[in-house]
């Protein structure tokens, strides 16, 4: 079994959520459920996958395998409790106002100029703001590869606390960036339907925090990470748009 135990308020809130998506879902794309204590600590307990392959590097048939399970995932009826997307909307299409407020941070980075930032805003902000977040489907909504373990044909995600009910072209579009980073295809090659107010909306999403101190307990590199995938994105939104060139 893998344990998973609550240190703080944040942790024990987090396991609660993922064991309302443990006790009423079943798939080939969740680790079994064994058991949840919400005693202090906290505890949830789960299949061990110590023993699959976590990602990078991405086998023959990984990508497929894991657009699979996002398509199962999409297709499986939400569990009660679940949250809409929509409680995250703020969060996810307002980063390039408040770069608009404090652009310093964004800009040391270097990967635009303040006139191509300034003269790009406008169409940026709009598409993040128009960025169709809603829907019906159930969402991992953290989909990366230190949460995909791979078993033969099968991927298994872990780490359920962001789940969510909403479009499923989020998990793909979201994803994009990371798996790009790691040696995968373009993300317009993994998303090709995707809308353009999805890159819009997590470039600024990731353009607002490069540049901040990592938040408290964060994982060693977290910026470096943030910074990697902005580097996608960004250039990503820029061709959904079709802003100028980056400069």
């Amino acid at each position: 079994a893998f344990a998973k135990v609550a240190v703080n308020e944040s942790t024990a809130e987090w396991l609660a959520v993922e064991h309302v998506v443990y006790s009423q879902v079943e798939g080939s794309f969740l680790p079994r459920f064994l058991g949840y204590d919400d005693a202090e600590p906290a505890l949830l307990l789960l299949e061990d996958l110590s023993e699959a392959h976590w990602p990078p590097p991405w086998p023959h048939g990984s990508v497929a395998a894991v657009l699979g399970a996002l398509e199962t995932i999409a297709a499986t009826w939400p569990p009660h409790g679940v949250p809409s997307t929509e409680i995250y909307r703020e969060e996810l299409s307002e980063g390039w106002a408040l770069v608009e407020q404090d652009p310093g941070p964004f800009l040391s980075f270097e990967l635009c100029s303040r006139e191509w930032l300034a003269d790009a805003l406008p169409t940026l902000l709009e598409a993040a703001r128009a960025a169709p977040i809603e829907g019906e489907s159930l969402l991992h909504f953290d989909v990366r590869s230190d949460n995909i373990a791979l078993q033969g044909d099968r991927a298994v995600l872990v780490d359920w606390n962001w789940a969510c009910i909403g479009n499923p072209l989020l998990d793909r579009a979201t994803w994009a960036p990371s798996l790009h980073v790691e040696g995968g295809p373009s993300p317009e090659e993994l998303v090709p339907e995707c809308p353009p107010g999805f890159p819009a909306m997590l470039a600024g999403f990731w353009a607002l925090r490069v540049g901040l101190p990592p938040p408290e307990g964060a994982a060693p590199g977290l910026r470096d990470l943030q910074l990697a995938q902005l580097g996608v994105v960004l250039p990503w939104a820029v061709r959904a748009l079709d802003l100028p060139p980056l400069g």
